[in-house]
């Protein structure tokens, strides 16, 4: 194990405490668990630029070529 300080708000140490208390587990476990649960989760900008992605022509409505032609439909949409 490595030694480490980290200084936290008073709350988060009250609130560490009692969970402790309520898991019979050390602080110092819950926080290993807590780092554990962060390091395996994708960031999250990178968890919404895959959700944005696979929402890209969901619908599937529109023309076809609407991404290669978009300034005229929307020229033509402003013009109705």
């Amino acid at each position: 194990m490595v030694r480490t300080q980290i200084q936290l708000t008073e709350k988060q140490a009250i609130s560490l405490k009692e969970r402790a208390k309520r898991e019979k587990v050390s602080v110092a476990e819950l926080i290993r668990r807590a780092v554990d649960e962060s390091l395996e989760k994708r960031p999250a900008s990178e968890e919404a630029w895959e959700r944005a992605l696979a929402a890209v022509g969901f619908l599937g409505c529109g023309p076809a070529d609407l991404s290669e032609n978009h300034d005229e439909y929307l020229a033509e949409a402003y013009s109705s």
